[in-house]
């Protein structure tokens, strides 16, 4: 039966509910995937108040997007799921932090593993009993943890809800990972979030599970028990029920049978080497014993080279190899030391690389490659991608710090092109611990960037506005206008709202210089003193007055015969003079003289009146 069979020779059911409660909006969320070989199921509950963003939502679907890319039991790699979680919660938190705790079992239909972090939780029921409750990351379990408080009161404590490990927290997050627990035929597991366990008490809950043929009809049962407490306010509330009906069940290995046999072989072979038949058998027995459990460890340790936990690969590798020396077998003892050596420059890797040492973690790899060549469990084509990754990560390191020494002389321009060509390569390669140094530095370079150029922008403005200004001193007003215009420009530019608005108001005043407003009278004046030609020029309709002038004015009238001049009201007094003003502007003094008149200028006109005042 292979291992290609898992699902298929196994049966797993689950169910769940979800709801919002007292609220508008459900911010728990569930999910899960079953492949042939694996199945993680994921619940989590947000913690933030975000409207628009969901991050139970992103927890869950970013784990199982993980997960599906490379199932795997082992802890360190669902950890590093866990971490992209968190990390996707941080990089989201623009308008408020994002917060999420969650709960995670993953199968492979004959074993688990969980973890958490906040207080979403497992419960593990055998024989309707409870063998396993998940503890949670809160004050009021490490209360409970230091004796302070019994545990029974952890579910009702005001810290209950005070967490220290959530997904989306600042910093580093540290989820507790189970060891490898083995499953049994008939166990259920319930993951729930803190709005169903706090109104269900372990002992109800095992009487939902005692009660209960189905995952459905468990899920239904552990919300009608919460409900039933009739809570003033309903949380979001969410559990999944899990039925493990069977579980996939390996080929068993005979271990009484092998060590009876490998038991009568040593005591043949001391037997016939002249030694007691006694002390043969009982020393055969013991020696058959350390055999079977040198050959169990070293085939526990050959898994997890391929699940690629090599630093576990290492200690039962050793475990192996200290049974061979105790039985005196220098075959496994070479072996099992070549393998244990091949795994353990991976393990010096790894930490070679998280120190930031990408030369000893490079000879390490290299070294890694060599010595894993005649064992099959060693993927050694993942083991030349870290090698080659190792050039990479070398060429980003060396980006940074050239990228350093452009900052630290003032040459942000250069240096911020040589960060970003480090994080695109590190995105590449998935280099995240160079990526979060990154855009740390990269976010410091653009900023002063960003204030270099505002400097410089806001000098060039203030230029052009003190130029503005000598052009308004000069009276050279357009050219006034432009320099300010340009200023404001800038200023606008560059967010200065102050000097966008001062700049507005000098424009404005230059603008009535270059348009000053026309008096009222003399628009009227201008309106009475238009008329209207015909086609042979003559004035076929004038406007205003034109008699009313007296004797003393006869003389003069008749030295400028044919010249009529408007006014605004038409009235004059005795010396010639209009009372309501004279009408000085050229196009109320033009006059017309009949049959090819000539038009006198304004100057003219008022030389004329001039005149006709001195007379009168």
């Amino acid at each position: 039966m292979g291992r290609r069979m898992r699902k298929e020779n196994s049966d797993f059911k689950t169910a769940f509910v979800s709801e919002a409660g007292s609220f508008l909006k459900n911010r728990d969320f569930y999910g899960c995937v079953e492949l042939e070989d694996w199945a993680c199921y994921v619940m989590a509950d947000g913690l933030d108040t975000d409207t628009e963003v969901n991050s139970a939502q992103i927890t869950v679907q970013t784990i199982l997007e993980s997960f599906l890319e490379k199932p795997t039991m082992s802890k360190r790699r669902l950890t590093e799921y866990i971490k992209i979680a968190h990390e996707w919660l941080q990089y989201e938190s623009r308008r408020v932090r994002l917060k999420a705790g969650f709960v995670i079992v993953v199968t492979d239909y004959t074993r688990m593993v969980w973890a958490s972090a906040g207080h979403s939780r497992l419960y593990h029921f055998r024989g309707n009993r409870l063998a396993l409750k998940s503890k949670d990351h809160s004050v009021a379990a490490q209360l409970a943890a230091e004796g302070q408080i019994a545990e029974d009161r952890v579910d009702q404590h005001d810290e209950r809800g005070n967490l220290n490990e959530y997904a989306g927290k600042p910093g580093m997050i540290r989820p507790y990972v189970s060891d490898k627990i083995k499953l049994a035929d008939g166990d259920v597991l319930v993951l729930c979030t803190p709005g169903l366990w706090e109104g269900v008490q372990d002992a109800e809950m095992i009487d939902a599970v005692e009660g209960a043929n189905d995952p459905q009809t468990l899920a239904d049962t552990l919300e009608e028990v919460m409900l039933s407490k009739q809570r003033a306010r309903i949380e979001n509330y969410s559990a999944a029920a899990i039925y493990v009906n069977k579980i996939f069940h390996e080929e068993p290995k005979n271990r009484k049978k092998w060590i009876k046999r490998i038991a009568i072989m040593l005591a043949m072979l001391l037997i016939f080497g002249g030694a007691g038949i006694f002390y043969a058998v009982k020393s055969a027995a013991k020696k058959a014993e350390l055999a079977v459990d040198m050959l169990q460890y070293e085939q526990t340790a050959d898994q997890y080279v391929k699940e690629q936990e090599y630093a576990k690969a290492v200690s039962d590798y050793s475990l192996a190899r200290n049974n061979s020396i105790k039985i005196k077998d220098p075959i496994h003892k070479k072996l099992l030391t070549a393998k244990m050596a091949a795994a353990q420059t991976l393990v010096d890797g790894e930490a070679h690389l998280k120190e930031g040492d990408i030369t000893k973690a490079t000879a390490s790899y290299t070294k890694a490659l060599e010595l894993s060549e005649p064992y099959s469990m060693f993927d050694r084509e993942v083991i030349q991608e870290r090698l080659e990754q190792m050039t990479t990560f070398q060429q980003v390191q060396d980006w940074i710090t050239e990228g350093d020494l452009k900052l630290q002389n003032g040459d942000y321009s250069g240096a911020i092109i040589l960060y970003k060509r480090a994080r695109t390569a590190a995105t590449e390669t998935a280099y995240k611990d160079a990526l979060k140094e990154i855009a740390t530095k990269l976010e410091a370079a653009e900023t002063k960037r960003a204030d270099i150029k505002r400097q410089s922008r806001q000098l060039q403005a203030d230029t052009l506005e003190q130029k503005g200004d000598r052009f308004n001193e000069a009276g050279d007003y357009s050219g006034a206008m432009d320099a300010y215009a340009s200023a404001q420009e800038i200023y606008q530019e560059i967010d200065m709202l102050e000097r966008v608005l001062a700049m507005e108001r000098k424009i404005n005043k230059l603008d009535e210089k270059l348009n000053p407003p026309v008096p009222a009278a003399d628009l009227t004046q201008d309106a009475a003193g238009l008329g209207s030609v015909d086609s042979s020029g003559l004035t076929s309709d004038l406007t205003g007055n034109v008699g009313g002038l007296n004797g003393g004015n006869s003389a003069d009238n008749s030295s400028s015969a044919g010249n009529v001049t408007s006014a605004g009201s038409g009235a004059v007094d005795d010396s010639g003079t209009s009372s309501s003003g004279k009408t000085n502007n050229t196009s109320n003094n033009s006059t017309s003289k009949a049959n090819g008149s000539t038009e006198t200028t304004e100057a003219e006109a008022n030389e004329q009146e001039s005149a006709e005042g001195g007379d009168s």
